[in-house]
């Protein structure tokens, strides 16, 4: 398939069609990984592991056990 990009703004954007986004199990929320090696660009959508998963629900419960401790630290 070959894409041509489109203006937005001030940026050029691919736009992906819903095929291609069910194909991947991506969606409009779906964080996707940019890289290039200087002549190819790769777009890869970025999975949740159990890890990260775990670490989110960890990061929430210290954020609401500690927000005053927390609070103080960033000042």
């Amino acid at each position: 398939m070959i894409k041509t990009l489109t203006k937005h703004g001030n940026s050029l954007a691919i736009v992906i069609e819903k095929p291609i986004l069910e194909l991947l199990g991506a969606d409009a929320q779906t964080p996707f990984e940019v890289s290039t090696d200087g002549k190819v660009l790769t777009l890869s959508p970025v999975r949740e592991t159990d890890d990260a998963k775990a670490f989110a629900a960890a990061l929430e419960r210290v954020n609401k056990k500690y927000p005053k401790a927390l609070k103080k630290l960033a000042e």
